[in-house]
């Protein structure tokens, strides 16, 4: 009978999974993993940062709902994707974390690189362990798979010892892998029944829902349990909250609620809490959560039994179906038209805005040409990052498939992003738009979509400065004191060309058409560098506009 390695039996249960891609950074620990990927026919996108490798892998879990598989190297190659969780976490995608690690023989004496890796990763992640057994490899998958996925999806982390890769055992050990498919939590008929009573008897109800259904079946979900059930269905995913400026005025109708279904939205900053003024103090909530610990958490926030008819714990996406399919409930229909044109709303000098300043367009002049470019494919990726010039980006650019840093407000991930989204959507258009400050945490991935032949359109709003931390001194401190945030105006273009993508420079708005023309012409990964004002993004309000310095 045929003895395979460790490493042999985790390529094969993970292919047998359903995995085709590992995003990784190569380190001698998991070098046995590299080579039993050919015989397991796994891809390797290989990157230049570790942290890309797991943004990647969080991409791919947003767009596909599969949890992406990153493989990293043991002690620092480890250490340095551990940040990137936090994104994958709050962003509530399925990610698999496999790291190298010290021979288990030798732990305690001193090994090469050896660290609590674990330990390190286990406050943002869903689980993390150290795999022990070559024999058990292919059950540690298929939980890290079924974890990843199960109730509010996000990132397990699994050591591998070299040792544990590199023990032959009997072949048969690569079919025991156990079942990779979470099992469903349902919401049930009694309390499908009971929700949609709530919503008959409101006068103005909304169903809130989380990063988890932000695209795909989420997406679709949502699309469809609004139709049935004739009640706006709104995704909150922004660290701006009640804010977010892609949702326009929706601040406005929130507060006018009398009863909130959180579908799997966690009751947290991003709400105020509940607390007013965002939330009427009268307003109810009906809280449904697939994770007992977030529920009472609600349950203890809101403090005040009445605001809570009904809560329960169901998966989000299983609780919309049974909704779907039992929903008879006509909402009121100038109520969701409200809330409708609350969330379109947009100042009307934006379609005419233009810059104060020579050399620099403005935000919106930058969104307004990117609109365009995403209107004419026939299908689009947008992905959105950074500070201010990223929530200008949000408001006035839009697409069916978005992907931006999430709940957590990190910044960073577009680039990786982006490469993953176009190995995912391979026909889509994929467009990022990110921040001077931003760009420069992944630049280097214009030379892994180079090499792996990954065009994407980078655009850039350069302004030359860290401006969301620029903005709060201004706020706070005054501008005699705002210091420390300076940018060069950088020539990213040029970088982006040198590592074998196209680059252009737009310092004109009569130049810019013309210059994301060409870039996606190119084929290559594409870099329109903007030089852009220097302003604060903006807080999108029915009446006068506030400004508020970005969180990350």
């Amino acid at each position: 009978m045929t003895r395979l390695r460790g490493a042999d039996v985790l390529a094969r249960a993970l292919a047998g999974a359903g995995v085709r891609h590992l995003f990784s950074l190569s380190g001698n620990q998991i070098m046995p993993v590299y080579d039993a990927a050919l015989d397991a026919r796994l891809s390797i996108v290989h990157v230049r940062h570790e942290g890309a490798a797991v943004h990647m892998a969080d991409a791919w879990g947003r767009l596909t709902g599969e949890p992406g598989v990153a493989l990293l190297t043991g002690g620092p190659g480890h250490a340095n994707g551990v940040g990137a969780l936090y994104t994958a976490l709050s962003g509530e995608s399925p990610v698999v974390l496999l790291s190298g690690h010290a021979p288990l023989a030798e732990l305690g004496r001193g090994a090469f690189q050896e660290m609590a890796q674990a330990d390190l990763a286990a406050p943002v992640t869903k689980a993390s362990w150290t795999a022990q057994r070559a024999e058990t490899l292919g059950e540690d998958m298929a939980r890290a798979l079924r974890i990843a996925r199960s109730g509010r999806p996000g990132p397990v982390h699994v050591s591998l010892p070299f040792d544990v890769l590199e023990t032959k055992v009997e072949g048969t050990a690569a079919v025991a892998t156990g079942d990779a498919a979470p099992a469903a939590q349902r919401l049930g008929t009694s309390a499908v029944d009971a929700v949609l009573a709530e919503l008959t008897r409101a006068h103005r109800p909304l169903v809130l829902v989380g990063p988890a259904m932000a695209n795909g079946a989420g997406r679709a979900a949502r699309e469809r349990l609004a139709e049935a059930a004739g009640v706006p269905v709104v995704c909150m995913e922004s660290p701006r909250g009640v804010n977010d400026p892609a949702l326009g005025a929706f601040a406005d109708v929130l507060r006018e609620a009398d009863l909130v279904v959180l579908l799997g939205k966690q009751l947290d900053f991003t709400l105020r809490f509940g607390a007013p003024p965002a939330l009427a103090g009268a307003c109810r909530f009906i809280v449904i959560d697939p994770e007992p610990a977030a529920l009472q958490r609600a349950l203890s926030t809101l403090a005040s039994p009445e605001r809570v008819p009904l809560s329960a714990v169901a998966d989000p996406l299983v609780a919309a179906g049974e909704l779907i399919e039992r929903s008879r409930v006509t909402g009121p229909q100038q109520w969701a038209r409200e809330v409708d044109s609350a969330i379109r709303f947009r100042p009307a000098e934006w379609k005419t805005l233009v810059s104060r300043s020579e050399g620099a367009l403005h935000p919106v002049e930058v969104g307004r040409a990117v609109q365009q470019v995403i209107d004419r494919a026939r299908e689009a990726v947008l992905i959105v990052d950074g500070g201010e010039f990223g929530q200008w980006a949000q408001a006035c650019t839009s697409a069916p498939t978005r992907l931006i840093n999430g709940p957590g407000g990190s910044i960073g991930s577009a680039i990786p992003f982006a490469l993953a989204a176009r190995i995912a959507r391979p026909d889509a258009t994929v467009v990022a738009m990110l921040g001077d400050g931003t760009f420069g945490f992944h630049l280097a991935e214009i030379d892994t979509a180079a090499r792996a032949r990954l065009p994407f359109l980078a655009v850039i709003g350069n302004d030359a400065c860290w401006n969301a931390e620029h903005q709060i001194q201004l706020r706070t401190y005054g501008r005699e004191r705002a210091h420390g945030c300076e940018l060069l105006p950088a020539r990213y273009d040029q970088a982006a060309a040198a590592l074998g993508g196209h680059g252009e420079h737009v310092a004109r708005a009569s130049d810019l058409a013309g210059a994301l023309e060409r870039a996606l012409g190119s084929q290559r990964p594409a870099c329109v560098n903007v030089m852009v004002e220097r302003v604060a993004a903006p807080t999108v309000a029915r009446g006068a506009p506030l400004r508020a310095g970005a969180m990350h």
